[in-house]
């Protein structure tokens, strides 16, 4: 009785290491590549994250994660992200080039991740928000990886 307790216990323990680490593990590996671009919204609700790696001609993707007192919980959550016709002039407004990949919905950790391919030698650019405490809180990245 005494070893099925220990037992017992030892996987209490280890499931409940799991559940505290996985929200950290989901937000870090649900975009991937090189951090490129990374801004925390100045509320502190949210933070916008673009991520290179150079598969298919290059490929950026984008995720918008709650941070502070929005994180955990549920709340609209927007993120898109667009290659823009520039080749260089990062942090200047971009000119839309082709579609853009978007993910919104009332999620709790965060929107994303978001995608576009053959980036290689293009800028890309980025938007994202939080409806957070009556008013949405949003970060464009302007040009990036330029």
């Amino acid at each position: 009785m005494k070893r099925v307790f220990s037992t017992l216990m030892a996987l209490v323990t280890v499931a409940s290491v799991m559940t505290i680490g996985a929200p950290a593990a989901q937000a870090a590996g649900s975009c991937s590549g090189t951090i490129i671009y990374s801004q925390v919204q100045s509320s502190g609700y949210g933070e916008l994250v673009i991520y290179y790696n150079s598969s298919n001609g290059g490929t950026n993707s984008a995720c918008f994660y709650h941070r502070g007192a929005a994180y955990g919980k549920s709340a609209p959550t927007f993120v898109q992200i667009y290659r823009c016709a520039e080749r260089s002039g990062e942090g200047a407004h971009c000119t839309r080039s082709g579609s853009a990949d978007t993910d919104s919905g009332d999620f709790s950790y965060h929107a994303g991740p978001v995608g576009v391919t053959g980036t290689a030698s293009y800028c890309v650019e980025a938007v994202g928000y939080i409806g957070w405490a009556g008013a949405r809180h949003q970060i464009y990245s302007r040009r990036q990886g330029c």
